[in-house]
């Protein structure tokens, strides 16, 4: 099948490596080891991991699939996209796209501030020793926004530099890093006395919480936010290919490599919890602390700190990580809506990343002077949001565009049966169950918004 001309001049990935590991770059973030591990330990460990592999396997990765397919066949921004492609009636779905990633980043931003301050610290060894009092200090208030501004400034650096220039050089070099840091921190996790009671409680089903519709929730919200779908990130990064890639293998390949590094972040921190003791501070089997935002911020660094100064070159490994996934995802949520004002105002990049990278860290101070009001922010946006997106996605190419669909991922995949069991996925079980999702997800999200408009009830 032939792909439409775009309406201007785009840019596009040098290498098919940079494509895949820039698209890796946005699943794997901050959601994957500050968030993966927080909402494990509200979801009870391994029967939410269950759930979030079979949430991935079964809606996760044909949805992907079905987001590089837009992308490509448009060649263009998701909001130019989905009105091409689907007509004058679907482009609120591309608007929503741009919503979910402003409002992501506003609040992403503040907490990958954290993730700067503490590698910063953890370098110069000056993380404090009372690490609840620490975390309270830098994570509201002028120290949290500045730390905020100072990451978004980062962000838009790397965004205005264009594709090849910015994301895909900035994804070849600290991906392969990200990955070695992790891999050898999970190595060294495993030698703690702990180690076997953490894996056992990351790794040991309850089997009755499968069906606990609060698991449920949990479960898909992560897939959804850790995979960055819903929000137009993958549809973008797809829609600056020009070679004919299976996109199905393609989509495999970065949901394969996001699960990997989101299970293998839980190897390192759920040892770390059980050797030092830590699991009543960020809840563990029991009522879910007010703070667990902040569990990797809190727990780590007070059970490293006993081991001297190889428990500092633990802290500032782990958070110099964090602070790479955490670059890698939000220059794919900024690149959302550059590339929507691009393609729909005719701005140039420089001049849209700036105004719009500005106005994203405006709408993040909120989110810096409350953790409520972050926390809230996050079950809204960075999990309704998402899946409400999911669902129209669904709708649009199943009952839209399936003809063109499947012509589009027939180019690298030839599997006829392979095409309809992803056409079955997309069309008949992601409405149905995402339907479910976004109505059990509605008490969750009011609970969270609740303290941040005054009401207690």
């Amino acid at each position: 099948m032939t792909t439409p001309e775009p309406t201007t001049t785009r840019d596009a990935w040098a290498t098919r490596a940079g494509f895949i590991l820039a698209a890796v770059g946005s699943a794997v973030g901050l959601g994957n080891m500050w968030r993966f591990s927080y909402v494990a330990a509200e979801g009870g460990g391994a029967a939410f991991v269950i759930l979030y592999v079979v949430f991935v396997t079964f809606i996760g990765v044909p949805l992907m699939t079905s987001e590089f397919i837009v992308g490509r066949l448009s060649q263009e921004s998701p909001v130019v996209a989905v009105r091409r492609l689907g007509g004058s009636g679907w482009a609120p779905l591309g608007w929503l796209f741009v919503v979910c990633g402003f409002g992501i980043l506003s609040y992403y931003s503040v907490i990958a501030g954290w993730t700067m301050r503490y590698a910063v610290d953890a370098v110069r060894n000056a993380i404090a020793i009372d690490t609840e009092a620490y975390f309270g200090s830098v994570s509201t208030g002028w120290p949290a926004i500045f730390t905020h501004l100072a990451f978004m400034a980062m962000t838009v650096g790397i965004v205005v530099a264009g594709v090849k220039r910015g994301l895909e050089r900035t994804a070849l070099i600290l991906m392969p890093l990200l990955f070695l840091m992790l891999l050898c921190l999970a190595g060294w996790a495993a030698t703690l006395s702990g180690s076997g009671a953490g894996y056992g409680y990351y790794l040991k089903p309850q089997l009755g919480e499968l069906v606990d519709p609060d698991i449920i929730v949990l479960a898909a919200g992560q897939a959804f936010f850790s995979l960055s779908l819903g929000m137009g990130a993958l549809m973008t990064y797809a829609s600056y290919l020009r070679s004919r890639e299976n996109l199905g293998r393609e989509a495999g390949t970065v949901a394969a490599a996001d699960f990997g590094v989101a299970f293998v972040a839980g190897l390192v921190v759920f040892p770390i919890v059980f050797h030092f003791g830590l699991g009543e501070t960020i809840g563990l089997g029991g009522a879910i602390s007010d703070n667990t935002v902040g569990t990797l911020f809190m727990a780590l660094p007070t059970g490293l700190h006993s081991l001297g100064g190889l428990g500092n070159v633990v802290i500032s490994a782990f958070f110099i990580m964090l602070f790479v996934a955490a670059i890698t995802s939000a220059i794919s949520l900024l690149e959302v809506v550059v590339a929507a004002v691009i393609d729909g105002w005719r701005w140039t990049r420089t001049k849209a990343t700036i105004v719009f990278g500005t106005l994203i860290a405006i709408g993040g101070l909120p989110s810096a002077f409350s953790i409520d009001f972050l926390v809230a922010a996050d079950k809204f946006v960075g999990n309704f949001l998402l899946i409400v997106g999911g669902f129209f996605t669904s709708l649009l190419v199943g009952y839209r565009l399936l003809p063109q669909a499947d012509a589009e991922l027939a180019d690298g995949l030839d599997s006829v049966a392979a095409r309809r069991t992803w056409a079955y996925l997309v069309r008949y079980l992601a409405p149905v169950v995402l339907l479910i999702v976004m109505i059990l997800m509605v008490p969750v999200v009011w609970d969270a918004i609740k303290p941040v408009i005054g009401l207690t009830g």
